[in-house]
């Protein structure tokens, strides 16, 4: 008589392990790319949100549309940290519309580098490495904002001129009309 065996050998066991590491893994993977993908939608909709911002500014103001950028070329091309413009026209200060304007750019160059939100002295907040340009002809308004993704593209050219030429570059732009 043979004697009947109950359970699992090791080899079944072995087996299994092996198919759900290798299950595990590819959840982990799916993970990284899903908060990848993720970041790089929030930066899109942040960009929007800028591109947006500084337009809506401009509607406010509309006698300085030239303030806010040039009519040739790329337009004016905002990066890096930006220079407080005085007066401040902030509270209850009273500004001229060309006052104005240049504190609505500052304004929004502060928020688009991210300097209210600092971690450790470094600027957490707005988008990675960015540059934004605004081209002004007439009353046509065109907004490009550039910046650091984190995967690679295949698409590297510079967009009217505005950002670098990295493969991982992205672009928001936006025209619109201001009377």
């Amino acid at each position: 008589m043979s004697p009947k065996r109950n359970g699992f050998s090791l080899i079944e066991v072995m087996v299994s392990l092996v198919i759900l590491v290798i299950g595990l893994i590819g959840i982990f993977n799916l993970h990284i790319i899903s908060k990848q993908g993720s970041f790089e939608s929030f930066q899109q909709t942040q960009a929007s949100y800028y591109a947006n911002d500084i337009i809506n500014r401009m509607k406010l103001n509309p006698s300085q549309l030239t303030s806010y950028g040039t009519s040739s070329g790329v337009g004016s091309k905002y990066s890096g940290i930006p220079s407080i413009p005085s007066p401040a026209c902030k509270g209850t200060a009273i500004c001229s519309p060309a006052q104005m304007a240049a504190w609505d750019l500052y304004e929004w160059r502060a928020s688009f580098i991210g300097e209210a939100e600092i971690v450790n002295t470094q600027n957490v907040g707005g988008l990675d490495v960015p540059t934004a340009c605004i081209l002004v002809i007439g009353n046509n308004v065109t907004v490009v904002m550039s910046w650091k993704g984190i995967r690679s593209t295949s698409d590297s050219e510079q967009y009217d001129g505005c950002g670098d030429t990295s493969d991982r570059r992205r672009v928001y732009s936006i025209q619109t009309v201001i009377i």
